[in-house]
């Protein structure tokens, strides 16, 4: 990967609509060697995708939570079943498993507190696994969605 590339992935996180030619003139290439790189760095998985940013607010989803998980077991058969368990739940929006204590990181988007409530209660404390959940509400998104460093 080299500057060029570097500077048609900064482009393209902030502008992600942009056709070929558009990115070619932004980078300074031609077409053909534009499109040829484009396609080089989604094939090796640098790119991963295309997607619309929605915002939650504007779809009804107001609330939003950190949830802090710590397993009671932390065997193989455990975490994978808790892992696939958490991937099928679309109210959580971002699933990171941590180092040390706790073990996960959840972000969960829901309407509001009761819609919030009713998840933890029926869905999250019941995955399997589970020894605590401990939920932060979040106030405020001073950085949201920033596209990754050139």
């Amino acid at each position: 990967m080299d500057a060029i590339d570097r500077k048609m992935l900064a482009v393209l996180q902030n502008e992600g609509r942009l056709t070929v030619t558009e990115l070619a003139a932004r980078v300074g290439l031609s077409v053909s060697p534009c499109h040829r790189r484009l396609r080089e760095l989604e094939r090796d998985g640098t790119i991963r995708g295309y997607r619309a940013v929605v915002d939650a607010d504007a779809v009804g989803l107001r609330f939003q939570a950190l949830v802090f998980v710590t397993m009671r077991q932390e065997d193989r058969e455990t975490l994978l079943g808790f892992e696939a368990a958490v991937a099928r739940i679309p109210n959580v929006v971002q699933a990171q498993r941590l180092f040390g204590d706790p073990d996960y990181l959840l972000r969960i988007v829901t309407a509001d507190l009761a819609a919030y409530q009713q998840l933890e209660d029926d869905v999250l404390a019941v995955l399997p696994g589970i020894q605590r959940l401990n939920s932060t509400l979040v106030m405020k998104h001073v950085v949201a969605d920033r596209p990754l460093p050139a």
